[in-house]
Order: C-alpha cells, then structure tokens, then sequence
C-alpha cells in the first residue's frame, strides 16, 4: 500500500521577520495618507498654481469634510499651511515629502514600464508600491531603470 503524497511543505518565515514585516507595513499604512496628500497638493499647485479643498477632494475621491480633517492632521504634523478659503501650501517639510514621494512614484513606474506593463497599469500600481518599498530596493529598482 501506498502512503499518500503530501503536499510540498511551504517556506515558512521566521516569526521574528513576520513580526518586524508586520511592523513596517502598519507603520508604511500611517503614513501613506499624508504621503498621499502632500503629493497632491505638490501636483495641483505645480499644474493649477494652487491647492484648493475642492481640488483635493476631486483628486483624491474623497469628501470636503475629509479632507479638511486630514488637513487638520498634516497641519498639525507640520506639512502643510491652511488657512480658512484660501489656498493650501505646503512647509518645507511637507515640500520635502512631497520630493521624496514624487521620486519613489517616478522609479517605481519606470520599473513597472521596464517588465512591459502599460503605462495606465503601472500608475496605479504604483500608488500602492511606492508606500512599502524599502530604500534598499527602491536604489536597486532605480539601478535597473537608471533613474
């Protein structure tokens, strides 16, 4: 008699990386929303000369009521400036973020572009990449695509 086959043991990950890769990405999730924004306003004001809350909300998909309690955050956290009916601008610090983001999104879509994926496609992908990729593998994929 036969014994039966079983299945292929899968790779299993240490805990301890689990647990820190668990960690990084809940830290990565905190901040993707300010990332989110400050690339936004970054965009609106280089394109249209301002950010407005109108602005953000069509850009973002989001309400007025949610974005002006976001904006309550990131000024509070120091990135952006708003004052009520006027244009929101971006501190040097927020202006700083909104580079590094704008980078990271640059990279990441070259890369996609490289392995033959649509432009359409690797922007969206993008979005959600260039929040958890690590600096290590955000140089190797600037290497690939020589960016």
């Amino acid at each position: 008699m036969k014994k039966p086959l079983r299945p292929a043991a899968k790779a299993v990950r240490p805990s301890a990386l689990q647990a820190e890769s668990l960690r990084q990405t809940r830290r990565e999730h905190a901040s993707e929303t300010a990332e989110d924004y400050v690339e936004a306003i970054a965009d609106l004001s280089a394109s249209q000369g301002e950010a407005r809350v109108v602005d953000l909300a069509r850009r973002l998909g989001v309400t007025h009521v949610t974005v002006n309690r976001t904006l309550a955050r990131l000024q509070r956290e120091g990135f952006v400036s708003v004052q009520p009916y006027r244009a929101i601008f971006l501190t040097p610090t927020g202006l700083k973020l909104a580079e590094e983001c704008q980078h990271r999104h640059r990279v990441v879509v070259a890369f996609l572009r490289s392995l033959g994926i649509s432009e359409k496609i690797a922007e969206i992908d993008a979005e959600g990449i260039e929040h958890h990729v690590s600096p290590e593998t955000l140089a190797a994929l600037a290497r690939h695509t020589h960016r």
